[in-house]
């Protein structure tokens, strides 16, 4: 046996940048609006994407720049894994922070991009952009997704 992949031996402050960026599955559901119950902080999902979000293959159109076009984009950062409450239960960051193993469809385990993608996972094709949605409209686009913690 081969020794143990990265995600298992080093924490998300131990990695260099192209193991960093690696552990993005390609979901894009970090890429969605998300609105927060001011009173509980509870988090409600929607399918309204970010301009830059590319709706098919669930990757920023412009991520180098994404902060200068997108001011409230969030730069994740490992300190910022264990406090941003909206990461999804399955993302890699999240999973590799809580010692947990990466699922079967990370292309990181499968060696497939499109993994994510054929487990249902990401939010590919279903998603509209924050431009085709007035701001007072977005309870109307609550959703659920894959993995989605109550």
């Amino acid at each position: 046996m081969g020794p143990k992949p990265f995600w298992k031996t080093k924490t998300l402050d131990e990695m260099n940048a192209a193991e960093w960026e690696s552990l993005c599955d390609g979901c894009g559901r970090c890429c969605l609006n998300k609105l927060e119950d001011w009173d509980t902080g509870e988090i409600a999902w929607t399918n309204i994407a970010c301009r830059l979000l590319d709706g098919h293959t669930c990757r920023c159109k412009d991520y180098p720049n994404r902060q200068a076009i997108v001011p409230d984009c969030i730069g994740l950062t490992p300190d910022q894994v264990e406090t941003i409450p909206w990461l999804p239960p399955t993302c890699g960051y999240r999973l590799v922070a809580e010692g947990r193993d990466l699922y079967w469809w990370h292309p990181l385990v499968s060696g497939d991009a499109d993994t994510v993608h054929e487990a249902g996972v990401s939010v590919r094709d279903r998603t509209i952009s924050e431009t085709d949605v007035e701001v007072e409209n977005f309870e109307d686009y609550l959703v659920e997704w894959p993995g989605e913690e109550a």
